[in-house]
């Protein structure tokens, strides 16, 4: 399942061998480069990406992942969590791709996929240093929820923060 979006990116569903490995790769990339997180950011997303692909089904998954010239350059996800709430994961656009409506496009992909589903609510949890991304969520008609700091981690001292969107 793809659909064309600007400048040749296509955004698929089916998750093939490899693909879990490259969304926890440009996470841990992107990452350390524009906020200084250290390895243990990747291992974290390695982690909830390993936890997710051992329950996902053959076929057209709950990862959506943009791709340009088979080049992954975004991604975003949905988990099930209690009933009736999804939490949206790995929102990411690699910097190639931003500027283009494609983070949008992924969120609005993602959050028609759940009203389809019939969930009530969807919630996710980000750090405060990704301004861009709580713009997007909040255009998508979020609302920040929750803010509490964390210990150091992952070679940096984010403060997370829970948006969450009524259905």
């Amino acid at each position: 399942m793809s659909a064309d979006v600007e400048e040749g990116v296509t955004i698929r569903r089916e998750i093939r061998p490899g693909d879990l490995g490259r969304v926890t790769a440009l996470h841990g990339v992107l990452y350390a480069a524009e906020y200084g997180f250290d390895h243990r950011f990747e291992a974290y997303v390695g982690r909830t990406l390993a936890e997710f692909g051992e329950s996902a089904p053959p076929g057209p998954g709950l990862l959506w992942l943009a791709e340009r010239a088979g080049r992954l350059v975004g991604t975003v996800g949905i988990v099930e969590r209690e009933e009736g709430a999804a939490q949206l994961r790995w929102l990411l656009v690699d910097p190639t791709a931003r500027g283009q409506g494609l983070g949008e496009r992924l969120i609005d992909e993602a959050l028609a996929f759940c009203r389809g589903e019939g969930y009530r609510t969807v919630f996710l949890w980000t750090v405060h240093v990704l301004t861009e991304a709580a713009r997007l969520y909040v255009r998508a008609g979020c609302r920040k929820t929750e803010e509490k700091p964390l210990a150091p981690l992952w070679g940096a001292m984010p403060a997370e923060e829970r948006y969450e969107l009524m259905l």
